[in-house]
C-alpha cells in the first residue's frame, strides 16, 4: 500500500494529496484510502502528476463507471475524455462560469468529476467549490422542515438549448465543441435535500445553472426558497478556491458540492482534460 500524505485546506472543503504516482496502477488499499479522503474532504488535488490518456482513464475507473457527458464533444479517439479548452485570444465567455453540479439534470447525475491540468495560465483560472453538506447544516430547523421532501426541477436549457448560453448566440470563436440541442429542454426531478449514498449525510442538491424551479410550489415561493439555499451554499465561509498547476489532477464529489470556473487569464491559453465518474 502506498503511504499517502493528505493536507486539508483548512477551509470548508478540499485537501492536497501527495505520496502517490497516479501514472501507475494502484493497489486496492491505496484506492480505498483515496476514496476515504475524497468522501471526507470532497475535493482532492494531486500535484505533479504527469498522466497519459490511458492513465487518466484507469484512475477514473477506480471510482466507478464512466459517466455520460452530453452536449460536449469528446476527444476523437477517447469517448470518455473532454477537453476544457480556451485559447489565448478567445473572446467567448468563460466556460462553466456559474455555480453548478455537473449534469444534475440527468436521471442519475454523476458521482464525481476529474480534471487534469495540461496547460495552466500563470494567473487566474481558479475553480471555486462549495460544501453542500455544510450549507444544509447551516439552515434553520424551520427551513429544513420546509424543504424536506421537495423536488427541484433540473434542466440543461439555460446552457445547452439552442437559445441557451452555449447555443446559437454563443461566441463564434469558442474553441470547445459544444453541441446545443432541443433535448436540453427536458426536465428531471431530484430531491432538494439528498442523502449521500456513501456517507449517509444529508446535503442540498440544488444549483443555479440547472435548477429552474421547485415542483409543487408557486414560482415566487420557489424563488424565495432557492435564494435562501444559495445564500447558504455560496457564503464566503463555505467556498474553497482551487488553484491550478500543470499536471495537477483534481477530483471532486459531485453529489455534495457545487463548483464554478473563473477567468482572469486573458491572453493566456488554458487546457484541462476531464473525465466523469458515473453514478455509483
Amino acid at each position: 500500500m502506498t503511504k499517502l500524505t493528505i493536507m486539508p485546506s483548512g477551509q470548508a472543503l478540499g485537501a492536497t494529496v501527495t505520496g502517490v504516482d497516479l501514472s501507475k496502477a494502484l493497489d486496492a488499499e491505496t484506492i480505498a484510502s483515496i476514496r476515504a479522503a475524497w468522501l471526507e474532504h470532497l475535493v482532492l488535488a494531486f500535484p505533479n502528476q504527469p498522466m497519459s490518456h490511458d492513465d487518466l482513464e484507469r484512475f477514473t475507473g477506480y471510482f466507478g463507471p464512466f459517466g455520460e457527458d452530453p452536449f460536449i464533444a469528446p476527444l476523437p479517439d477517447r469517448p470518455h475524455i473532454i477537453e476544457v479548452r480556451r485559447e489565448a485570444g478567445e473572446t467567448a465567455s468563460v466556460f462553466a462560469a456559474a455555480w453548478h453540479s455537473d449534469w444534475s439534470f440527468q436521471d442519475h447525475p454523476p458521482a464525481g468529476t476529474i480534471l487534469h491540468g495540461k496547460v495552466i495560465p500563470p494567473v487566474g483560472g481558479d475553480t471555486l467549490f462549495c460544501n453542500n453538506y455544510a450549507a444544509y447544516d447551516a439552515l434553520s430547523a424551520a427551513t429544513k422542515a420546509r424543504i424536506e421532501g421537495l423536488n427541484a426541477v433540473h434542466s440543461a436549457s439555460l446552457g445547452y438549448a439552442p437559445d441557451g448560453a452555449y447555443g446559437d448566440n454563443d461566441g463564434a470563436d469558442r474553441s470547445m465543441t459544444i453541441i446545443a440541442d432541443e433535448s436540453a429542454n427536458q426536465t428531471q426531478l431530484h430531491r432538494v435535500v439528498k442523502t449521500h449514498p456513501e456517507t449517509g449525510r444529508k446535503c442540498l442538491f440544488v444549483n443555479p445553472a440547472y435548477v429552474r424551479t421547485i415542483d409543487g410550489v408557486t414560482d415566487e415561493e420557489a424563488f424565495l426558497i432557492l435564494v435562501e439555499l444559495y445564500e447558504a451554499c455560496h457564503d464566503e465561509s463555505n467556498i474553497f478556491a482551487q488553484k491550478w498547476e500543470k499536471d495537477m489532477l483534481v477530483m471532486w464529489d459531485n453529489r455534495c458540492t457545487q463548483h464554478m470556473a473563473t477567468g482572469g487569464y486573458e491572453g493566456h491559453a488554458r487546457l484541462l482534460h476531464r473525465t466523469t465518474i458515473g453514478s455509483v
